[in-house]
């Protein structure tokens, strides 16, 4: 099986050109057992996971980095590989620049470590494999680094730099008020259909990760944004093919993932703002607005449709960071003393 190709009749065959059968039949083509396992893996994520079409892409990136790793290294099935070869992987992708002067992120090799891990924990749990290849393989240390939410008034200022009353311009307030209002995902917010809106209770059903779904609440700006949309802009819009979606591009098909975060990069520069600005900026920006105004962790939680408490917890740390920095910088002897501080450690 070296070189990805699976000798057949006691031969090795060039696995640069498909295995051929008898004269006029058409040409089987010989895969390795790897494309098998990972096309199942897929299917697994999919069916039973029920993930996303973004995630389960990002799976099927990292899982076949790995597969390719395995195949230019003589191993092209994954039940026969052992822990060193998963740690090669590892050591690879953190080493190695993906372009010119560019390597992974920790954090992106995390990634592909988890997924990676779970391919071995599927193959065992199918029967596939003997054992887990992947469980002691050490993961990557990542550095922690805390969201940087915007501020309320810089939240505003981007709102109202898509404040025009034309039909674009009514789309992009009642999406940004959305986005901000719910504290939704990019991917949550253009897969929302007109009738997961109760503009009534004031509040909107979203598909979120693994197909799960939560009814979150929509304050009275988005309400009334979204309602100005759907009476004056909307129709212009549609098409026959529009659908049921809600936010509708000018073509009038579903507004898409990069067309929504296109017109909040050209609302934060309209409204003066050079940081960089993305749609999760405006989800860090709504759970640490609503811890900072009293709001339980858990209920943000629930809001955020986060799996686990942890995920929610690290918004808390942003506001403890902030309320440091706040105090330091207002109360007279707490200024004070941080002033002195450097002449006491060069005096030490």
């Amino acid at each position: 099986m070296l070189n990805g190709v699976i000798p057949t009749e006691g031969k090795r065959r060039d696995h640069r050109r498909p295995q051929k059968v008898q004269r006029g039949r058409a040409p089987l083509l010989v895969t390795d057992p790897i494309d098998g396992q990972v096309t199942r893996f897929l299917d697994f994520l999919q069916v039973e996971r029920g993930l996303s079409p973004n995630t389960l892409d990002a799976y099927r990136r990292d899982v076949g980095r790995y597969a390719t790793y395995l195949r230019s290294h003589g191993f092209p099935d994954a039940t026969r590989v052992a822990e060193p070869m998963v740690s090669g992987f590892v050591g690879q992708l953190s080493a190695s620049p993906f372009a010119e002067g560019r390597r992974y992120r920790p954090s992106s090799v995390a990634r592909a470590l988890a997924a990676v891990r779970m391919f071995h924990r599927f193959l065992l749990r199918e029967g596939e494999a003997a054992d887990d290849a992947a469980s002691g393989v050490v993961r990557p240390k990542v550095p922690r680094t805390l969201p940087r939410p915007l501020t309320v008034g810089e939240v505003e200022a981007i709102i109202a730099a898509r404040s025009g009353g034309d039909v674009v311009g009514l789309r992009d307030r009642a999406m940004l008020e959305t986005l901000y209002g719910a504290g939704l995902r990019i991917s949550d917010l253009v897969g929302v259909d007109v009738d997961d809106v109760d503009r009534d209770e004031g509040s909107v059903g979203v598909r979120g990760k693994g197909r799960k779904q939560r009814v979150v609440p929509l304050g009275r700006f988005a309400v009334a944004a979204v309602s100005g949309y759907l009476i004056r802009a909307r129709p212009a819009l549609a098409r026959v093919k529009s659908g049921p979606a809600l936010f509708l591009n000018q073509r009038g098909g579903r507004l898409t993932r990069q067309g929504a975060t296109g017109v909040l990069k050209k609302a934060a520069r309209a409204a003066g703002l050079t940081k960089r600005v993305t749609p999760h900026t405006l989800r860090h920006s709504f759970a640490t607005h609503l811890l900072e105004g009293g709001a339980d962790v858990r209920v943000v939680q629930e809001l955020l449709g986060h799996a686990v408490l942890s995920t929610t917890q690290i918004y808390t740390l942003v506001t403890q960071e902030r309320l440091r920095t706040e105090y330091y910088s207002a109360h007279p002897r707490a200024r004070f003393a941080e002033e002195e501080r450097p002449s006491r450690r060069k005096g030490a």
